[in-house]
């Protein structure tokens, strides 16, 4: 399928999103540009995946400029299943009903939730024929196409990592000789393929760089986003044996993870040559280290090593032409994490060892209907156009159906006066259901601050419990509660524009007298009238403004000062700990709900600090 115009290739990988603009010509792949973001966390968090994607996607759309609207998806490897099978010689028509039986027993899934597609790879000696099997569950496809849709993308084809690096292996070094292994260590996944004599073999492994992280965050106690930059930008892989370790403590952890990480790896990979060998496979001559996990420093050292072989990394690009405009500099220090990306590019240039396509049948079935669309606009068009022509042959016909047209319409005028009056009685039960759906909100509204404190307490219990180690007590408590500082309940003279602030004990007697939690906003119906010996002429008004939407809360919280044992930075941490439970929260916004103001710098004689905190509430309080 060849095109002159520009398309896009996304690699929809747990750690990321890489993005390449291609246009394929009869004697060529060219580059014209690509783009690289980062999922963070996010990226494996099925619930969180979709919108992650949908941003990466939509700021790489924005900041690169890409032209192309149809785009090639290749699906993560940890949500897809993939397995070579070896059938029987049997004759051909008998081939797609065995094969479905092997996906019967083999995809961990019913068929009717998936998405199975196979490619025959060759036969054995012995006439076996060797199929690549893959699958993904519909759900996960769908969510793609939900997401390109939000993107403005349309999809054309959904492949699989194993199929797409091996079709980019094949194009970029079909000349090598002997048997090669392409090692692509992805975030949660990693990918083995031998290729040699025209034949290919692939497994994929749960091991891949996200271990090293999770590994490193349960060690040094830090968030997840620091981790990972930590790891990226000063990890490397330990050497092994007698060396001196490093200075920085972070680094020497790092580097003993990842050796770790990546040993596991290796013994999962020699595993996958012998069996490989038991298969008539020869041990691979020479390894290539592919996919965004194989960046860290010393990685093709560590295999070189361990593998006893030739390691250099895999270059994607190799045999793809490259616009002028792109830095090649640039381009290869992420190169080897495109591998994909280009298997996806050359599925619109030419024929593919590898063509397998996950998108749902009813998908297809909507595809080829929208291609098909402009021929029926055409057939609608001629059809109208016949009508037209014969239009004045029925001139007295239509006029007689007007006549009665016209009978008919004396007739329903006064059925359309009696629905009018029931279209005006219906607006009248409709407004009234509002008001008492509005009065019902008003009752739950009562209860908003009970639940609050209590929401806030076990939060902050929650933090004590895990903050709290051997020789360590720790303490957090709310000191203030509001926007403005107070220690006492206001008097009803004292105004304020941005509303009142209280101490936890205020707050607490205040919840337990209504008649004050009214006049201070804390629950609906506070009174605007006057008090006992008022003229009703200068009514006292409540505080703050009136029907008005509580949205923040500002809160100013106290702490044991855990600085007393030398390190410095354990208020921080605690702070910082505050922050991340209170995000969890089913009340308060994620987003919105962060640390306020500067962190209260203390010394080591100091019992307790105080930090601030801006709460964000999901759904806002009408006061």
């Amino acid at each position: 399928m060849l095109s002159n115009k520009s398309f896009l290739c996304l690699d929809l990988g747990a750690g990321s999103v890489k993005v390449a603009e291609f246009e394929a010509t009869e004697a060529a792949l060219v580059l014209r540009q690509y783009g690289i973001k980062s999922l963070g966390i996010e990226g494996s968090q099925e619930s969180k995946r979709e919108a992650a994607l949908l941003k990466a996607i939509q700021e790489l759309l924005s900041t690169r400029g890409f032209k192309g609207k149809q785009i090639n998806i290749c699906a993560p490897g940890f949500h897809v299943f993939s397995k070579f099978v070896k059938l029987p010689p049997v004759d051909t028509s008998k081939v797609t009903q065995i094969i479905q039986y092997e996906a019967q027993q083999n995809v961990p899934f019913p068929l009717e939730e998936v998405v199975w597609d196979y490619q025959i790879m060759g036969s054995t000696s012995s006439g076996e024929l060797e199929v690549l099997l893959v699958a993904i569950k519909s759900d996960v496809v769908e969510s793609l196409f939900r997401t390109a849709d939000a993107a403005g993308l349309r999809v054309q084809l959904v492949d699989a990592s194993p199929a797409a690096l091996c079709n980019s292996f094949r194009f970029n070094y079909g000349d090598l000789e002997g048997c090669a292994m392409l090692l692509d260590i992805g975030a949660k996944t990693s990918n083995i393929l031998f290729f040699e004599k025209g034949k290919v073999y692939a497994r994929s492994i749960n091991i891949g760089a996200n271990a090293i992280t999770q590994d490193f965050v349960a060690e040094a106690k830090m968030a997840w986003a620091k981790a990972e930059e930590l790891k990226i930008n000063e990890g490397f892989v330990s050497l092994g044996g007698a060396y001196e370790e490093p200075e920085n403590p972070h680094q020497a952890a790092i580097s003993k993870i990842a050796r770790q990480v990546l040993t596991r790896l290796h013994i999962q990979v020699n595993q996958t040559i012998q069996y490989f060998k038991q298969q008539g496979g020869s041990v691979p001559q020479r390894v290539f280290l592919a996919g965004g996990g194989s960046v860290m420093a010393y990685t093709q050292q560590f295999f070189q090593e361990k593998l006893n072989v030739e390691v250099e990394y895999f270059n994607p690009f190799r045999n793809v032409q490259l616009d002028p405009s792109i830095d090649i500099e640039e381009l290869a220090k992420v190169a080897h994490g495109f591998g994909e990306v280009v298997g996806l590019g050359l599925r619109n240039m030419a024929q593919c060892p590898v063509e397998l396509n996950l998108v749902p049948k009813s998908i297809r079935q909507k595809q080829a209907f929208d291609q098909k669309k402009p021929y029926f606009i055409a057939a609608i068009a001629s059809l109208i156009l016949v009508v037209f022509a014969y239009g004045w042959f029925y001139g007295k016909v239509i006029a007689v159906k007007q006549a009665s047209l016209a009978s008919l319409s004396e007739k329903l005028q006064p059925l359309q006066q009696k629905a009018e009056q029931l279209d005006a009685q219906q607006g009248k039960i409709n407004q009234t259901q509002a008001e008492v759906d509005q009065l019902a909100q008003y009752l739950n509204d009562r209860f908003f601050w009970a639940e609050a404190l209590a929401e806030m307490r076990k939060l902050l219990v929650n933090v004590e419990n895990k903050a709290t180690g051997p020789g360590r007590e720790v303490g957090v408590w709310v000191e203030t509660f509001g926007t403005v500082a107070q220690d006492d309940i206001p008097t009803e003279e004292e105004q304020v524009s941005s509303g009142p602030t209280f101490s936890a004990q205020a707050l607490m007697y205040m919840l337990q007298n209504p008649e004050l939690a009214k006049r201070y906003g804390l629950i609906p119906g506070g009174s605007s009238g006057g008090t006992t010996g008022e003229s009703a002429a200068a009514p006292v008004k409540p505080k703050g403004p009136a029907n008005t939407n509580l949205v923040t809360i500002n809160m100013k919280l106290r702490a044991v000062n855990l600085n007393k044992g030398g390190d410095s930075s354990a208020n921080g941490n605690l702070a910082f700990l505050v922050q991340e439970e209170f995000k969890e929260s089913t009340l308060f916004d994620s987003d919105g709900t962060k640390l306020s103001g500067d962190l209260e710098q203390v010394d080591s004689s100091a019992e307790t600090f105080t930090f601030g905190m801006t709460l964000k509430l999901k759904s806002p309080m009408k006061l």
